[in-house]
């Protein structure tokens, strides 16, 4: 056992302090370079903010996740989660989604609501890329849709605005910073491996942002929300994900 003596005390409380002025000042940095997550108030709220922090500092927009060959398309795509059992969900997808729409407001100057038909008739884009499950799981597979960046210029988002919140019909709502948004491979999917999305797969329309985990790429999409603080949506952590255990940035 080791014996603890004034000095060792001394010392540890010095460490402690020392660690803790380190994790202030790395969240003060931060947040000058606007390199804070949503949820580092949390006990994990350093690691969050070293995180996010450094990926946001090393890896610019330029920074691609890679992208396969069409022979490389996995067989089976698996599914973690079936989709909605409830109204009014199901009455749309009856209807094969033609009543869907998908609202895009908040800090934009020209908010507006788009049809499965309107994405449809925008320039789209199709890649392959890997969908990685935090449970250990992945699959690939070629995505079609229309990339956030593209819909975002359509709204002309407010100079101040900061995140991008995704509402789906489900429960498990998220958020992404709008560096991800306007990322050429993140895609609002309206397609999968050349057909339309099914429904468990998320549609009408899922989120695609390659660059992080499986759970940021929400399913079910009904409304984007433009703003520039997340503190007061939910629980203020930026996404249901907290709750779950899961960290808010899910970057690879």
């Amino acid at each position: 056992m080791i014996k603890l003596t004034r000095r060792r005390l001394l010392t540890a409380t010095l460490s402690t302090a020392a660690s803790v002025a380190g994790a202030a000042a790395a969240v003060q940095f931060a947040n000058s370079r606007g390199f804070i997550a949503p949820n580092y108030g949390g006990i994990l709220g350093p690691g969050e903010v070293l995180t996010y922090g450094a990926q946001r500092a090393l890896m610019s927009i330029r920074s691609y996740a890679r992208e396969f060959r069409p022979d490389q398309i996995s067989p089976m795509a698996r599914v973690n989660h079936p989709h909605p059992r409830f109204d009014p969900y199901q009455r749309l997808a009856q209807r094969k989604f033609a009543d869907w729409r998908l609202y895009v407001d908040g800090m934009v100057a020209r908010p507006n609501a788009y049809s499965l038909a309107d994405l449809k008739a925008m320039p789209g884009q199709t890649q392959i890329t890997q969908l990685i499950c935090e449970e250990g799981w992945s699959f690939i597979a070629a995505w079609t849709g229309v990339r956030m960046s593209d819909i975002l210029a359509r709204v002309e988002p407010h100079p101040d605005a900061k995140w991008v919140v995704l509402q789906p019909f489900d429960e498990f709502w998220g958020s992404i910073d709008m560096t991800e948004a306007l990322h050429p491979q993140t895609l609002l999917a309206y397609g999968m491996n050349g057909s339309d999305l099914p429904l468990d797969h998320g549609a009408p329309l899922r989120l695609r942002v390659p660059r992080q985990l499986g759970y940021k790429n929400l399913k079910y999409l009904a409304r984007i929300s433009v703003t520039d603080r997340l503190d007061n949506i939910g629980d203020g952590n930026g996404s249901a994900a907290p709750d779950l255990g899961y960290s808010w940035y899910a970057g690879i």
